[in-house]
């Protein structure tokens, strides 16, 4: 029996316009505009076409070297094709392929790829406002995955995505990371696979609050990499039923999961880490912590099953 998995809902925006959604007449192009079935040669050109509504902005197959800012409404960006869709090389306003900072926005089945920018942050997705969810997409070979804004209002939400070529610590401005949330209120992440990190950490939140489940952290062939979760401001959630291996090519390679590292913003108390499943890369020995705590707080760790050389608790 095949699981169905629903999407966090996104908040409401305006509504729509009839005279811009309804009775528009359809053009060529390759992002068309679910609801009315107008279609934009550009996805900015889409975008700029909704004003503050909510609508699906559904995309033809292809490699697009585009990019384009959201600045109000919720939309959904959708492949026709899952799968078939690749946002390539290019961003906007020095950021990202998508800027975002509308009400909401939802990615489902997208790639993003080869996203480099002068300060090191180049991502697939900038998040600025409103809430993201992303379902079924890859981010790859780029400086970052996401990046997001420091918004207690922010909510994200990652189902079965892909985070593989990513990271950097060679710019000034500082490590950019597979997927890097700001502090925000909560950030889930579930099914979802992290690899071949070429520098960073392959998940670094500040959120309030965390639900990271089912996914794997597989560092197997990451070059120059950190921790795989980094919780650096303290965080309550759910850290369950993950599979982390660690490789040999390590910045850091003295805990998986690190906690309140940097300045606390959050409580820890009662965060749970449990039913998780770490291990070396075959033929690796070395010592590591499972969870590094500079919070000294109550965490729950339970039904973890962690290979010889790693201990479960380290307080630092």
């Amino acid at each position: 029996m095949i699981a169905v998995f629903r999407l966090a809902p996104l908040a409401a925006a305006a509504a729509l316009t009839p005279a811009a959604l309804l009775w528009a007449q359809p053009t060529p192009g390759a992002f068309t505009v679910a609801e009315s079935g107008r279609s934009f040669a550009t996805l900015q050109e889409a975008i700029d076409a909704v004003g503050n509504a909510r609508v699906t902005i559904r995309i033809a197959p292809g490699t697009y070297r585009q990019c384009a800012v959201q600045e109000q409404g919720v939309i959904v960006y959708e492949a026709a094709e899952p799968g078939s869709v690749t946002f390539a090389g290019r961003a906007c306003e020095g950021k990202a392929a998508l800027v975002l900072r509308g009400t909401g926005a939802e990615i489902r089945g997208l790639t993003f790829t080869g996203i480099a920018v002068a300060d090191g942050n180049g991502a697939g997705i900038r998040l600025e406002a409103g809430a993201l969810n992303v379902a079924y997409a890859r981010f790859e070979n780029s400086q970052q995955g996401i990046l997001t804004a420091a918004d207690p209002s922010i909510r994200v939400y990652i189902l079965r995505s892909t985070f593989s070529g990513l990271g950097t610590c060679e710019n000034e401005a500082g490590c950019a990371h597979s997927l890097y949330i700001g502090d925000v209120g909560s950030l889930t992440v579930r099914e979802s696979r992290f690899e071949r990190g070429t520098g960073g950490h392959y998940l670094k939140a500040r959120a309030a609050e965390v639900v990271i489940e089912g996914n794997s952290f597989d560092d197997a062939n990451g070059r120059a990499t950190n921790y795989m979760i980094d919780l650096p401001a303290g965080s309550r959630g759910r850290i369950a039923d993950n599979w982390f291996v660690q490789g040999r090519d390590k910045e850091n390679y003295s805990a998986f999961i690190a906690l309140g590292a940097e300045e606390i913003l959050h409580p820890s108390a009662g965060l749970r880490i449990e039913n998780n499943e770490a291990r070396f890369v075959p033929g690796l020995s070395r010592q590591s912590a499972f969870l590094a705590d500079w919070t000294g707080e109550r965490v729950v760790m339970q039904g973890n099953r962690l290979a010889e050389g790693i201990r479960q608790y380290e307080p630092r």
